[in-house]
């Protein structure tokens, strides 16, 4: 079955007769769960920022709402920025210390 989910993983390592790699599976399961974890994060602080920035919901904002879902955006950037950078270091830090013990 071409589709089937152990294709996905198995059909290329049977093909070319290698093995997977589980600390490499196991990176891109981290990256994955950084990434949603990012997502989930992003659309919280966007729901979070609005209720706080915008007072009555209309077809535009005044000046005020303007400026302040501003600011707020920009808080929010520089701790995803930061957060991204930790999870970033936290990755490479393990993958280094994975592939260390493997030579």
């Amino acid at each position: 079955m071409e589709g089937s989910f152990g294709s996905d993983f198995g059909g290329a390592a049977g093909a070319g007769g290698g093995k997977l790699d589980p600390g490499l599976i196991m990176e891109q399961v981290k990256v994955q769960i950084a990434v949603a974890n990012a997502q989930e994060l992003l659309q919280r602080m966007t729901n979070k920022c609005f209720r706080k920035c915008i007072g009555k919901p209309g077809s535009s904002l005044d000046n005020s709402e303007q400026d302040n879902f501003r600011k707020a955006w920009r808080d929010l950037h520089e701790l995803m920025l930061s957060e991204m950078s930790r999870t970033r270091r936290s990755l490479y830090t393990s993958t280094t210390i994975l592939y260390d013990d493997q030579f």
